[in-house]
């Protein structure tokens, strides 16, 4: 399939299922050709119908990234390849959407390597949880390697999510507890998803939450990281950077903080599971919706040395007393799992889904307005 050409340049996608496919969307719209690359065809084919179909919900929403681009115009600028040379040939920046597997990745990046011919091109990941350099410390072209981690789907853990919650979490406290393989487990989606059976299976369309997590190895070049950002910006996503590899990102490393504190308050006998959904759907997350922790902290009181030193003391006190990471198991998860099943029955959890996303679909509406108001 022969793509329009676009004065842009040249992306290539290297993988066609959900993230490709996100990604795929996001460059297209914004005018840049995409050369989407797999090795089976028919996964080929079925990604395209999907890339047409979000970007008709793009437009129909207004959130196309540029403006006057259509959906069909977008879509005119995607092609498909099952030749891996051919779909990097003249690539500006190429974004692998591969299984969270490290030997796998080690693979697609050595071949991704021997194919590129540019000292420009960048080579990033979409990876949710292994940093740029368990894969990419022996490539000749090394210094262009980088993480691009869009919030698009839950992060793919093989085999359960407990180690890296736990290594997340133990950086903050001193006796971290060991999560059991049984517990919460973060299921690899790509192994599981039916596209004709749940056809919005743990996604978060990233025209909805545009956060992409950029981290660069410690031999990426520092121009690299730059363009990235840049690019990111270009069609309109947020990108933030991490200024060293550490294991979770930022994203999980505060999700899961959220995700412990409320296990704690749950297990403890301290509130319910519900009380903790409303805490946060009606209070922390309409305020972390508009403001960060420390603008919270600026706004609160005189500053934010006016805000530590009055209530800098207390929330020490209240951090020691949460003490380590739980094991996400057991009793409490048997309760969890029993009052979620009771409001969310789990085969109605895809108009679940459809709510979620229609919701966000709305926030990012109104964030898109407000944002051009502010720029008049």
């Amino acid at each position: 399939m022969a793509s329009l050409p676009s004065n842009k340049g040249k992306v290539a996608i290297i993988g066609s299922g959900l993230i490709g496919r996100c990604w795929s969307v996001l460059f297209s719209s914004a005018g840049y050709n995409v050369a989407l690359y797999d090795t089976v065809a028919s996964q080929l084919s079925t990604a395209l119908t999907s890339i047409e179909a979000q970007l008709c919900d793009m437009e129909s929403k207004g959130l196309m990234r540029v403006d006057g681009m259509t959906a069909q115009k977008a879509l005119q600028l995607v092609s498909s390849f099952d030749d891996l040379q051919k779909a990097v040939d003249g690539a500006l920046y190429v974004q692998e959407c591969t299984p969270e597997n490290v030997d796998l990745k080690k693979k697609v990046f050595a071949n991704l390597d021997s194919f590129v011919t540019s000292d420009k091109t960048i080579l990033a990941s979409s990876t949710s949880c292994l940093v740029p350099s368990k894969f990419t410390e022996s490539l000749t072209h090394r210094k262009q390697c980088i993480v691009a981690h869009p919030v698009i789907t839950v992060s793919f853990i093989p085999g359960g999510g407990g180690d890296l919650v736990k290594s997340c979490v133990s950086t903050c406290y001193p006796e971290p507890s060991k999560l059991t393989r049984n517990g919460y487990i973060l299921r690899d989606l790509l192994s599981q998803y039916n596209p004709q059976k749940n056809p919005n299976y743990g996604i978060n369309p990233p025209y909805y939450v545009p956060l992409v997590e950029i981290v660069p190895a410690p031999w990426t070049d520092s121009d690299v990281v730059d363009r990235t950002v840049a690019l990111m910006k270009e069609i309109g996503q947020a990108p933030v950077v991490t200024k060293k590899e550490v294991n979770g990102f930022i994203f999980n490393r505060l999700q899961y903080a959220i995700i412990m504190e409320a296990w704690r308050l749950v297990e403890d006998g301290v509130c319910s599971p519900e009380d903790v959904e409303t805490t946060i759907t009606e209070g922390l997350g309409l305020r972390y919706s508009l403001i960060g922790p420390f603008e919270t902290m600026q706004l609160n009181a005189n500053g934010i040395r006016d805000y530590c030193e009055r209530y800098g003391a207390n929330i020490k006190h209240v951090c020691e007393e949460q003490g380590g990471p739980r094991s996400l198991s057991g009793e409490t998860l048997d309760k969890l799992e029993k009052e979620l099943n009771q409001t969310m029955p789990l085969e109605q959890l895809n108009e679940r889904r459809s709510l979620r996303d229609k919701r966000l679909a709305a926030l990012a509406i109104h964030r898109q307005h407000e944002d051009k108001e502010n720029e008049s």
